[in-house]
């Protein structure tokens, strides 16, 4: 099946500047993808040239097999059948909840138009609030009238430019979810651009980490936590440490803690590099998950910081050697800084990266 959106090798520079290379991607009818990554990355970027209001230097895009940019060519964003969300919703504060959802259909006959207002209406939960204006609403229903009014026209494909940031934390962390649904429920293709992991990891099937630029990698949340394709991945997401180590064959490594057994990832692959070969020096990624709690433990560690987060404290931890470490503990272990407390490996994924000299 031929992808919905295709972007092949695409390039896009502001003068000299070169913000966006040789960057590709593919989403399939009904999946959500989402571009993650740092202010500055250029991931928004991408967004804008999806949506053809920038044009690009080289490459190609594509929607449903035909192409909307390419060198000296872009389709206007009107003939593109792309829906957005944009940053502060750009609601109209003249028009009801229901003419801001219907604004977009001016040319559908009358009963199809009310038909399709109350199907989006309902789809996001504010059949109650029709006839009330975007003032009278909070940010959470600004948000899903935004939604609503985006996929009322039934948009090829749907683009949410970090369209929780002006939201509080809980309620971002509850909308993402129901914006999934939504988008599931109407079995709409979209592409979301955030810098939240949490996001992203929420909503997306998909998500391609950016950085200068570039897809450092295209992803699941889970792979992208525990295989990543580099270190900029590995340090990107989630929380974690690198301890020194030292390879002993394709599924052993040796750090301070002790062997590590498993498949050895990305870098060290059997076979990848020699810099990985039996013997010599890696960085083995330790997230806090990794390092578990265990009173009757051998193996001590020094309690540095901490950080209650409910049902878990995050432990900063001097290791014997003197490296630090993460690990995070159910909070019914309470701990003082400059406690020892035992911990153990528990690594089902080890993340290794080759450490010349």
């Amino acid at each position: 099946m031929n992808p919905l959106l295709d972007l092949r090798n695409v390039r896009h520079a502001y003068g000299r500047q070169l913000v966006v290379n040789n960057l590709s991607l593919t989403l399939h009818k009904g999946e959500i993808g989402c571009l993650l990554g740092p202010s500055g990355c250029g991931k928004t970027t991408v967004l804008r040239c999806i949506a053809g209001f920038e044009a690009i230097s080289a490459g190609e895009i594509m929607l449903k097999g035909v192409t909307v940019s390419r060198e000296n060519f872009c389709l206007p964003p009107e003939q593109r059948h792309i829906g957005m969300v944009f940053q502060d919703y750009a609601l109209f504060p003249h028009l009801t909840v229901a003419a801001n959802i219907g604004f977009g259909l001016h040319r559908m006959p009358k009963t199809g138009r009310e038909a399709r207002i109350a199907e989006m209406l309902s789809t996001v939960g504010l059949t109650e609030a029709s006839k009330k204006y975007p003032h009278e609403l909070s940010g959470g229903q600004q948000q899903r009238v935004a939604l609503a009014r985006a996929l009322a026209p039934q948009p090829d494909l749907l683009l949410l430019d970090e369209p929780f940031s002006n939201l509080d934390v809980s309620l971002r962390a509850r909308l993402s979810l129901e914006v999934r649904d939504i988008l599931k429920s109407q079995n709409a293709t979209a592409i979301l651009v955030t810098h939240d992991q949490d996001e992203a990891f929420a909503i997306a099937d998909a998500i391609g980490v950016m950085y200068q630029g570039e897809i450092q990698q295209w992803d699941t949340a889970y792979n992208l936590y525990h295989r990543p394709a580099n270190q900029f991945v590995a340090n990107f997401i989630g929380q974690g440490v690198f301890l020194p180590g030292k390879m002993i064959d394709a599924q052993h490594v040796e750090i301070e803690l002790g062997v590590l057994v498993g498949t050895v990832a990305h870098e060290c692959t059997p076979g990848c590099c020699l810099l990985c070969s039996p013997g010599s020096s890696v960085k083995v990624l330790i997230r806090p998950d990794d390092i578990v709690h265990d009173d009757a433990s051998p193996l001590r560690a020094v309690v540095l910081q901490k950080s209650f987060r409910g049902a878990d404290i995050l432990y900063t931890l001097r290791l014997p050697g003197g490296a630090m470490a993460l690990s995070l503990v159910p909070s019914h272990h309470n701990h003082a800084i400059g406690e020892k407390i035992g911990i153990k490996l528990e690594v089902d994924h080890v993340v290794a990266f080759s450490q010349p000299g």
